[in-house]
C-alpha cells in the first residue's frame, strides 16, 4: 500500500542552476513543456519542492470558496 511518497532518483544541478525532472515524475504529475512550476522551500529544514502553479491556484480557490461559505 503506497502513501503517495515516491523517490525518483537524483538529479545534478547544471551550471545555470537547471535540473531535469525525471520522466516518470513528469508523467505521474502530468508536467509538460511550458507548464509553470512554483519553487517553494523551508530554509530551516532544508526542504525544496516544485508545485504545479495550476494546482496551487486551484487549492487557493477552494480555500477562498470555503471561507465564503463560513
Amino acid at each position: 500500500m503506497s502513501n503517495g511518497i515516491q523517490m525518483f532518483g537524483t538529479v545534478k544541478v547544471g551550471e545555470r542552476g537547471q535540473v531535469v525532472i525525471p520522466k516518470e515524475a513528469r508523467e505521474i504529475f502530468d508536467i509538460n513543456q511550458g507548464d509553470l512550476l512554483m519553487v517553494v522551500g523551508n530554509e530551516h529544514m532544508g526542504h525544496l519542492a516544485l508545485i504545479k502553479a495550476d494546482t496551487m491556484k486551484e487549492f487557493a480557490r477552494k480555500i477562498l470558496d470555503g471561507l465564503g461559505e463560513a
